[in-house]
């Protein structure tokens, strides 16, 4: 806790906007303390009418009844003028001179009205500290008050017992013995009002300075995105360039050598434009919060992508499918790529002559599609960490293809969007199967 407060107000940076976030407050508060100070002195009003006899009896009864009275005639004004300022605030939008003067006349006005009970309870205030000490605890607890106002409060409250204490006639050594028990608690409404202001204050100061961090956080989130998605975008044209070349290359009469190079670059540019379709979907799919669904029968949207993977020839992809028709609410294209990266995914951690199984299902009220391999599995360090993008658990194929990290977190994110889940289930060396389940359509 930053105890500068104590002694001094808060930060220029933060002061104004602070100052009309507790004003507001204040008036809350005011009109809260206000309607229940009314009410109990309305209930003691009463009482003096249900039990005329046994009160009027009681010690300093006309004293007792009329600041009773005058409690009752001048807590209304503060409920109204809270109600009427709390308005204005609204209309405004920041605090006044007008509403912090009312605010500290309230505060000055319900110390004085528990000091003075103190004192129509006895004169000498020592042997009735209640009513003070908790008007004192009350103004300290529920009012942010500056380090001005505390002061000018302190100030004026003294002067007012110093008031009673004279009007009560009280003796020397009763003065000098009461002003020391007012002093002590006085400076106890002090600290414990400039405890509550540091409090608060310090607590806002921080909310302003998260919300100040999210902020930039969010800006340069924002710039990211977009170099990300403007660099992957303009790197297609030259990658697309160098493979057109290496194609045009490939109608003349070339060597087994040449070939082989040839090969390497239409590979190369392949994982490249791989690994740029992924950038871009990343950064659409963090820029873009909502999809366009359609309802879309999935077995033959998923028979076209295991048929997309027949050219592949040491792996069998195997669509197996035990609902037919089975429908949800999807985007075509983005759930292609699901289930084109999964299969990719599969394929790139299975051995030759492997197979991939793909299945179709459905439990309750949800589809289920599972994508199978046999291969090498995903250690069991690793699964908590495969669908984070960028992921360190990124590892290179078994035929030496390369991990950007991106693919499982761009199916998380789409599968997601779609209102649904994606769970993985492996073990080294036994393969992995990925689950995927939707609401039906």
């Amino acid at each position: 806790m930053n105890t500068l407060f104590f002694f001094k107000n808060l930060p220029k940076k933060y002061r104004t906007s602070y100052r009309n976030f507790y004003t507001y407050q204040n008036l809350i508060a005011m009109r809260a303390a206000s309607t229940v100070f009314l009410l109990l002195n309305l209930i003691i009003r009463i009482l003096y009418f249900v039990f005329p006899s046994s009160l009027t009896k009681a010690q300093n009864f006309p004293e007792f009844n009329t600041s009773n009275w005058i409690f009752l005639i001048t807590t209304p004004f503060f409920l109204v003028a809270s109600n009427l300022l709390i308005l204005d605030f609204k209309k405004r939008q920041k605090g006044t001179q007008l509403m912090a003067f009312v605010i500290f006349l309230f505060s000055l006005y319900i110390i004085t009205c528990g000091m003075y009970s103190s004192f129509i309870a006895t004169s000498d205030p020592s042997n009735a500290l209640t009513l003070y000490l908790i008007a004192l605890c009350l103004i300290s607890a529920i009012f942010v008050l500056e380090y001005d106002e505390t002061f000018m409060l302190l100030i004026a409250t003294e002067i007012f017992f110093t008031a009673l204490l004279l009007y009560s006639q009280a003796s020397p050594t009763q003065m000098l013995y009461n002003q020391l028990i007012s002093v002590i608690l006085l400076s106890a409404f002090y600290l414990t009002s400039r405890y509550f202001f540091t409090y608060k204050a310090n607590s806002y100061q921080q909310v302003l300075q998260i919300g100040e961090k999210n902020e930039q956080i969010e800006k340069a989130n924002e710039f990211k995105n977009q170099v990300l998605g403007m660099v992957a975008h303009d790197l297609r044209n030259p990658i697309g360039a160098v493979e057109s070349i290496a194609m045009m290359m490939e109608l003349d009469d070339v060597d087994a050598d040449t070939q082989d190079n040839l090969n390497m670059i239409k590979t190369s540019c392949a994982k490249a434009r791989s690994i740029i379709d992924d950038l871009l979907e990343a950064a659409k799919n963090e820029n873009n919060t909502g999809i366009i669904t359609e309802r879309t029968e999935l077995n033959q949207l998923l028979k076209d992508a295991v048929n997309g993977w027949k050219s592949e020839k040491k792996i069998s992809v195997v669509f197996t499918s035990s609902v037919n028709p089975v429908f949800a609410l999807i985007n075509k294209e983005k759930f292609f790529r699901v289930v084109d990266n999964l299969v990719s995914n599969a394929i790139k951690f299975s051995k030759d002559y492997d197979r991939v199984d793909v299945r179709l299902s459905k439990l309750d009220k949800a589809v289920m599609i599972e994508v199978q391999d046999y291969g090498m599995g995903i250690p069991a360090t690793m699964l908590p960490d495969i669908f984070t993008r960028f992921t360190k658990a990124g590892r290179t194929g078994l035929r030496g293809e390369k991990s950007t990290g991106l693919g499982l977190s761009i199916v998380r994110q789409i599968v997601e969007s779609h209102n649904g889940t994606i769970t993985v289930e492996s073990a080294e060396g036994r393969g992995s199967v990925f689950v995927v389940k939707l609401p039906i359509g």
